[in-house]
């Protein structure tokens, strides 16, 4: 029966998060497109994280590609990133960004971003980098008391507690400039939002399934954005916004 059940949850063997069905055709991708291009230090940073216990909250090495694409082709000089872990695609942002650029980063733990810290030291873009360790939403209700950060950030990418993504976004459309983009990771959810409630799945998977259907739904019909929902990794929704 547990057999089956792991059948029915998915891939429960693979060390990367990715809903593609095919192992080899993940590290076709990678080793194709993904590693050669890899800064060494996204490299260091990617295999330290991968040892850790926690180490399926980091983000994809696919995923964090696209992430410093995206920052590169809309200009982006000021960002946000909510949930750091040890800072793989934090890293990629960094990099990504003009020297000048700056990274508003906030996590509930620096033990995990100090782990990558020296990696982020490394390569020379830890100057970018403001880190605020503490909950996210009184930081950004924080934010929005002054004016002049609405509408500041070009950037905003979200990966953190799954119940609060509703709660993230109503704060960020603010934050984020028009013609900017938020991106939030995980919206597939190891494919849950797709099965129905009863079926079986992982408890933590199950927990947090509810809260990510309703941020799918929302942004959905947001008419302040526009959105792509992306299979890769685990998911990421980007939205544009429009007004």
């Amino acid at each position: 029966m547990a057999e089956q059940e792991n059948q029915e949850i998915g891939h429960k063997e693979l060390a990367h998060k990715t809903l593609l069905q095919s192992d080899a055709l993940y590290q076709y991708i990678l080793e194709t497109s993904v590693f050669p291009r890899e800064h060494e230090c996204m490299k260091e940073l990617r295999q330290m994280s991968e040892k850790h216990p926690w180490g399926l909250m980091a983000t994809p090495p696919d995923e964090g590609q696209l992430i410093n694409m995206l920052v590169k082709l809309i200009n982006a000089k000021k960002t946000m990133e909510i949930g750091v872990y040890t800072g793989y695609s934090l890293l990629s942002t960094a990099l990504a960004l003009p020297h000048d650029g700056k990274i508003f980063a906030i996590d509930i733990n620096r033990e995990y971003y100090e782990l990558g810290l020296p990696m982020i030291e490394k390569a020379g873009v830890a100057h970018k980098i403001d880190f605020k360790e503490g909950c996210a939403l009184p930081l950004l209700d924080e934010l929005l008391l002054d004016e002049n950060n609405k509408g500041a950030f070009d950037f905003v990418f979200v990966d953190a507690d799954k119940d609060n993504y509703l709660n993230y976004h109503k704060r960020v459309i603010e934050l984020v400039r028009v013609g900017g983009l938020i991106g939030y990771d995980n919206t597939l959810w190891s494919g849950a939002v797709a099965r129905p409630p009863d079926a079986p799945m992982l408890d933590y998977v199950k927990q947090f399934r509810s809260y990510v259907i309703e941020v799918n739904k929302y942004l959905a019909h947001d008419s302040r954005i526009e959105i792509c929902q992306i299979p890769v990794g685990d998911g990421i929704t980007l939205c544009r916004r429009i007004m």
